[in-house]
């Protein structure tokens, strides 16, 4: 099948920087990959810790989708036991409205415990919220029969969606997955996609082949079907002409990064290594992503495509910002030009005409002297002829 190729921008900005600033530089990556022909984005929520500044995805999305024409646009992720599910499910169909289907729905429970701490919620609750809410959604978006719920935390009498989705039957949907079960399950049970986040650390690795072996079972259980294209990958890569060139410009970020999972987000599952920039370079190149040059990032998909044991959908390049933005549009011009079309069927045929020419060569260029010797020989005789 043919891969798509896009980015999970959560995103990554130093503290330190104008957020104002760091904004548009994100909005105009969106709009470089609109150009450069890449399939989609997906827009994270935060509201903590100072890195991940975006607390809106729909908001956020609504501003790109005015500056950007085929790209399509998704929540990574609505962390959804932080939201009345009715209003949620509200805003994803407007979304879908005034992108004209352009948007895609991720849901998750929510990454960083400073979020949730601030909301009263326990980590031990929120796995279990996304399931409830996640159910509420469903009803919402795919009939219209009425909602009622209550529990300490919501009441829902009689809820409908006023407007219905702009795709038909429905926007795309997806799951965030790390290691636990829970994800691949639910996108089991639903038939959506799953964003497999961190999808090379090495946790990611080990899970996923069983991530989708659990989403196969689960879709087996609820009479769904477990879509391998709608299996999203998210991994790490800052590309560039030499992978010397590619070490100088992540000095620019790349070390506040890693200090940022290594000290201050509470989120084990990205667990990195690295006390200085070599070695945090060489930790990313030691299997977790790339930082080098396009042959080593198809090298690092095609492991992959090897894990995932039967292939995936999407590669998505997580928005990371170790490069200045210069360097950064750069890397992602370099995946578009030499990576994408590797894993999209675009120059199979183009390398094997160029080897055929190449064959045929020796042969059709002396066809072509003769040829050419023939007609210089006609039009000497004719020559004279007309003399004489």
């Amino acid at each position: 099948m043919r891969m798509r190729f896009g980015t999970f921008m959560a995103p990554f900005h130093a503290p330190e920087h104008s957020p104002t600033l760091a904004l548009e530089n994100d909005l105009q990556l969106l709009e470089h990959m609109d150009r450069l022909g890449f399939d989609e984005a997906w827009i994270g929520e935060h509201h903590s810790a100072g890195s991940e500044i975006i607390a809106s995805p729909e908001i956020f999305i609504a501003s790109a989708a005015a500056r950007t024409r085929n790209i399509k646009l998704g929540t990574g992720v609505v962390s959804l036991p932080y939201h009345n599910p009715l209003w949620t499910a509200e805003r994803m169909v407007l979304l879908d409205h005034l992108t004209r289907g352009r948007v895609m729905f991720g849901v998750g429970p929510g990454a960083l415990p400073t979020d949730a701490a601030m909301l009263g919620l326990e980590p031990s609750q929120m796995r279990p919220l996304l399931e409830e809410y996640l159910a509420i959604i469903m009803q919402l978006l795919t009939t219209d029969e009425p909602v009622n719920y209550e529990s300490d935390r919501l009441t829902l009498r009689d809820a409908r969606l006023h407007l219905r989705p702009y795709s038909d039957p429905l926007f795309d949907m997806a799951i965030a997955a790390v290691a636990s079960p829970s994800g691949a399950k639910l996108a089991g049970q639903y038939g959506h996609g799953v964003l497999s986040l961190g999808a090379t650390v090495a946790v990611g690795m080990d899970v996923l082949a069983h991530h989708w072996t659990i989403q196969e079972e689960t879709a087996a259980r609820y009479d769904q079907t477990a879509d391998r294209s709608k299996w999203r990958l998210v991994g790490l890569m800052h590309l560039a002409e030499t992978e010397e060139e590619a070490r100088k410009d992540v000095e620019y970020g790349m070390e506040q990064w890693f200090r940022y999972f290594q000290n201050v987000a509470a989120f084990p599952q990205m667990a990195v290594d690295g006390g200085n920039l070599g070695e945090m370079v060489d930790f990313v190149n030691g299997g977790l992503g790339v930082v080098g040059t396009p042959d080593q990032a198809i090298a690092q998909i095609e492991e992959l495509l090897e894990q995932s044991n039967g292939g995936f959908g999407a590669y998505m390049t997580l928005a990371h910002n170790w490069a200045n933005p210069e360097a950064t549009m750069k890397s992602y011009e370099l995946f578009a030009r030499h990576v994408m079309p590797r894993f999209q069927g675009q120059v199979d045929s183009l390398i094997n005409a160029a080897d055929r020419a190449q064959a045929s060569r020796p042969d059709l260029a002396e066809k072509q002297l003769i040829a050419v010797d023939e007609a210089t020989n006609r039009y000497e005789d004719e020559k004279q002829i007309v003399l004489t």
